[in-house]
């Protein structure tokens, strides 16, 4: 009998995620915090050379649609699944 591991584990380095909301993460200069999730939302910090890719900026007008300027979590939120998320910036920023 075998466990699987989070998919998160194999993600860059430049992709963290803060595993608890009591833990604070110092956001790293050129970098940014975002919540992603659809219902329960976690915190990633990613960086900031990821806003020039058009599939990016999609899900930033997708936040814009869903939220406007009024974010629930205080922050940046993108609405996605937390393993599309993981998907799309990994993509990137191996490209």
């Amino acid at each position: 009998m075998g466990f699987r591991l989070p998919r998160i584990v194999n993600a860059k380095p430049s992709l963290k995620r803060t595993l608890s909301s009591s833990e604070i993460t110092v956001v790293p200069k050129g970098h940014f915090a975002v919540y992603v999730g659809e219902a329960e939302k976690k915190r990633f910090v990613v960086p900031i050379s990821i806003l020039k890719h058009p599939s990016f900026q999609n899900l930033l007008s997708q936040a814009e649609e869903e939220f406007g300027f009024n974010h629930p979590m205080g922050a940046l939120t993108i609405p996605c699944s937390e393993e599309a998320f993981i998907d799309l910036t990994c993509n990137l920023q191996s490209s």
